[in-house]
């Protein structure tokens, strides 16, 4: 049974590449996740499956940062205490590269369905206000991720969390 307080947490999904994404799949998980973590509706979050060409050149654009990368994320309204109470919050759009994910599935998170989940949750924590540059920070925020993974997929066949 659908819980009726997710219908408002609306996320669009959209696949700009020609690997047929499950877009409903995606946005459920992200709708699921940003519900587990206390996003009050009315929010909107976009993901956008991109090639390797878009997020090289978005990670250059916004993080200054030569090359592909798996997933960016763009926080919006990241912090809710300023909306009106009826205002739609903007949580944030988030940018993912199937064909990364693809390449860094099997030594990360075991397959790549298990990857994209992965990266999905990280994103939506970063648009939510966690960070792993500091070690106390990648500790709450992989707790958060194990947390959530645990809760709304199915268990991984790697452990994506080990220090290297």
């Amino acid at each position: 049974m659908e819980d009726d307080s997710l219908h408002d947490l609306v996320v669009v999904v959209i696949d700009e590449t020609e690997r047929g994404v499950d877009t409903d799949r995606w946005a459920d998980l992200v709708r699921r996740a940003q519900a587990g973590e206390g996003v009050r509706a009315p929010a909107e979050t976009n993901v956008v499956f991109v090639d390797e060409p878009t997020i090289a050149q978005l990670n250059a654009d916004h993080m200054g940062v030569d090359g592909a990368t798996d997933v960016l994320s763009f926080p919006i309204d990241d912090d809710p205490t300023m909306l009106e109470a009826d205002e739609v919050r903007l949580v944030g759009d988030i940018a993912l590269c199937w064909d990364v994910a693809e390449r860094n599935a099997a030594d990360h998170a075991g397959s790549l369905d298990d990857e994209i989940a992965l990266l999905l949750i990280h994103a939506t924590l970063h648009l939510l206000g966690h960070d792993h540059a500091e070690p106390d920070e990648r500790a709450l925020m992989w707790a958060s991720e194990r947390r959530l993974m645990n809760q709304l997929w199915t268990p991984l066949s790697r452990d994506p969390w080990q220090e290297s």
